[in-house]
Parts: C-alpha cells; sequence; structure tokens
C-alpha cells in the first residue's frame, strides 16, 4: 500500500466503526506485528494509537501477535497487554486467541489487573535456530509454558524473535511479561527471558546451500528421487516471510546445471506472467524474468521455453506455465509460498513426477510434504529474506547490535 501523505491518514473508517459499535468494554485485535506500509513506519502502532485517541485510556485493548513481530515503543504504549504466537512453524493461532480473549474478558469483569513489562533486545537471530521444539528455543518456550502453568499471577509470557530483515531503527527481538497487578514480577520475568535468549545467542543457523549446489545435491539424489521429489526451500525468498516472490537465483541455476531435471519453479512476476498468458498453448516464447519488485538482491534473466498451461485463479492471478526441457517455470501475478502440495497439484503438476520443487515459506513445507518429500535442501541465495544477517542491507537498524558488533549485553 502506498499513500501521498501518510501523516495524515488516521484509520479513520476503522476507528469510526469502533466508535460507532455503541458501549465498549473492551477491545481485542489480532495483528502480525511487522506490517510495512509504504510511507509510513508503524502501521500497526499508528492504528493503535488512533484508538486510544478516540476511545481514551480506560477501556483495555488486548493484542495478539505473530512470534516475529518487531515490537515498538508507540505500540507498547497503548497496548493494555500483548500475547504472541509461541510455536514456530506457527500450530498455536487458536490457543493464542483464545488466551487473549480470556485475559481480555477477565479484565473487562475486574477479575484480573494486566500489567505489562517489556524489553528490546541487541539482537538479531532468525533461521532454524528459532524453532520452538527444537534446541535451544525448546527449552525457553518450556520455561515460559511451565510459569504461566504454576503461577496464577502469570498471565503471558512472550517471545518476539522478529524478521530480521525489516530495516527498522527498532529492530530486535523482544520480551514480553504480563502478571496481574504484580509489576515487579513481570519485570523480573520479562528480563529473566531476555536474559535465557542471550545465553543461546551463538547457536548457529542450520547450514544451508547455494542455488548451484542444490541443483547438484537434486542430480546426485537419482535413487531417492524415483520415490519422490526433492524440495528446494527458497529460504532467502520466503513469500511467508515478506519476500516478494521474483528470485531468479534457483531458476538461473537450474538453466545452467541441471534443466534435464523436471523442476517446478514458481516465479512472480506480473509483466512476464500477463505477456505468456497471452500466448496460445504450445507457442513458444522468450521472456525477461525477474528483478523487477526486488531489484536490490535479485536480477533479471531471459528465459525462453513452451507455454503448456494457462489459468486464472484467485490466489495467484493470471499463471503461465512455461517449459524448458525439464523447467516448469510458474508465472503468477500474485505471490505465494506453496506451503501445501496442493498449490502445484492445482495447477495440474503432479509431485510424483518431479525431481525438484521448489517452495518460498521455510517451515510448514516440512511437514505438509512429508509424503512426496525425499530430500530437502535449503538455498541461500541473495534475497529480501535471507537468513544470514550480514547479506542483508540494513541501514536503519539500531548499532550495535548482535551478531553484527561484539557486544556483552542485550540491553538498549
Amino acid at each position: 500500500m502506498q499513500y501521498d501523505d501518510p501523516s495524515s491518514w488516521r484509520y479513520d473508517h476503522e476507528v469510526d466503526g469502533i466508535v460507532k459499535a455503541g458501549k465498549i468494554d473492551g477491545i481485542y485485535i489480532s495483528m502480525h506485528g511487522t506490517m510495512g506500509v509504504e510511507g509510513m513506519r508503524d502501521t500497526e502502532g499508528d492504528l493503535l494509537e488512533a484508538i486510544r485517541s478516540r476511545i481514551g485510556n480506560d477501556i483495555p485493548i488486548g493484542i495478539s501477535h505473530d512470534l516475529h513481530a518487531n515490537l515498538t515503543k508507540k505500540r507498547m504504549r497503548h497496548a493494555t497487554f500483548l500475547v504472541g504466537y509461541k510455536t514456530n512453524p506457527h500450530r498455536d493461532h487458536f490457543e493464542t486467541g483464545y488466551h487473549s480473549g480470556k485475559i481480555l474478558v477477565n479484565t473487562v469483569l475486574g477479575k484480573v489487573n494486566p500489567v505489562m513489562e517489556w524489553n528490546k533486545m541487541r539482537l538479531l537471530k532468525g533461521g532454524g535456530m528459532n524453532v520452538d521444539f527444537l534446541s535451544p528455543m525448546r527449552k525457553i518456550f518450556g520455561w515460559m509454558e511451565d510459569m504461566e502453568d504454576d503461577d496464577q499471577e502469570v498471565l503471558c509470557l512472550s517471545n518476539f524473535m522478529v524478521h530480521i530483515f525489516i530495516d527498522d531503527p527498532e529492530l530486535g527481538w523482544s520480551t514480553v511479561a504480563v502478571t496481574d497487578g504484580n509489576r515487579e514480577k513481570a519485570r523480573k520475568l520479562a528480563d529473566e527471558l531476555a536474559d535465557k535468549n542471550w545465553a543461546v545467542r551463538d547457536v548457529k543457523h542450520p547450514e544451508g546451500s547455494t542455488a548451484e549446489e542444490a541443483v547438484a545435491i537434486a542430480k546426485d539424489k537419482s535413487f531417492l528421487r524415483n520415490f519422490g521429489t526433492v524440495v528446494f526451500c527458497d529460504a532467502s525468498d520466503a513469500v511467508g516471510a515478506g519476500s516478494p516472490g521474483g528470485n531468479t537465483w534457483i531458476l538461473k541455476a537450474l538453466l545452467e546445471k541441471g534443466p534435464e531435471l523436471v523442476s517446478y519453479v514458481p516465479l512472480r512476476d506480473g509483466v512476464a506472467a500477463r505477456k505468456a498468458y497471452k500466448k496460445d498453448i504450445g507457442e513458444d516464447i522468450t521472456l525477461t524474468v525477474g528483478g523487477r519488485l526486488d531489484p536490490v538482491y535479485n536480477r533479471p534473466l531471459k528465459y525462453s521455453g513452451t507455454v503448456i498451461k494457462k489459468l486464472d485463479i484467485k490466489r495467484l492471478g493470471k499463471v503461465a506455465i512455461v517449459k524448458h526441457k525439464g523447467i516448469h517455470l510458474v508465472l503468477t501475478e500474485l505471490a505465494d509460498s506453496y506451503p501445501k502440495p496442493s498449490d502445484f497439484t492445482e495447477l495440474g503438476l503432479g509431485l510424483w513426477k518431479a525431481d525438484v520443487t521448489v517452495v518460498k515459506n521455510l517451515f510448514p513445507f516440512r511437514y505438509n510434504y512429508i509424503v512426496y518429500n525425499r530430500k530437502t535442501v535449503n538455498v541461500i541465495t541473495p534475497g529480501t529474506s535471507n537468513v544470514d544477517v550480514f547479506e542483508l542491507k540494513l541501514d536503519s537498524i539500531p548499532r550495535p547490535i548482535y551478531p553484527l558488533d561484539k557486544i556483552d549485553s542485550w540491553r538498549l
């Protein structure tokens, strides 16, 4: 989204709807926590500020966030309490909403008095090291759940491990503790959680492969490919993490090193998709693909092939599948992360026939593709969601910050 004068846009429609609802005892808002709008720095914080300006400070506002939310001072100033997911990959959407609603209802009824303390940490760590059921985060999330279960005063503990590729002056991990009226305990718990995070800061990310290495691995797994597909996790262009979906590096490697492999390669490029869509089935076409949405990390690539299928579906817009030898380039107007096999089978691409399937999400595919997947390769290329913070173009973030700088404390 883009607005010519963001400072004048005050969520009038949304806030008017709340005010017109009549008497309000409490408000719950489910937000991701890393929304980006061109020309606005903290969109969700602006929304909360707009609501507070109309309803005052007495009505409680509870919000829930994705575990990767980037918390801001403005957002925390206007929220009464905040609840975050405790799973990564995320599996507790319902539980988080229920937990938030329970705290809000009990607050409205006068049964609890939520007080909240939080920390912004000088810490940027992403990738597979923050999976909730694996080391090192498993013990930390287990401790959080134990504290909530064993102490009635502890209403909520949340750990926000942020999308590390957001170029924001308040970027960094955050910890939040909400207690029933006990601010001292909330402060102690928020600090303790931050200390636990800091203690595992040196844990390395799982190793990744270059696009060329990934193709070599797939070619080497000829026996396994007889019984399924090799899945390339396009980690640096993960649409589920906010990337645009236009990565050309994997396509380039397949063209140069493995064009004979039967591969499904999704690529978001509205210009190329519409151009190919206008061709007849069976017609050859030469296109320039990629490099339009993310010129910082991606490069345009020349691609020639035959249009073998055209579709127009809601989640992807116009779709054209252009085949070159074994490569099935799936050109789309809109982005998708392809977390489920049905995302390909809906396009007429059977997973049993594929040597290589490229997905654009970091975690959900790992259990959704279990029937078909014979080998997962995490592919690291230049890209918006690269988990290697040293390879990202970050100009506005706070410094010093770990691991970009050598520091001894997480505190700002």
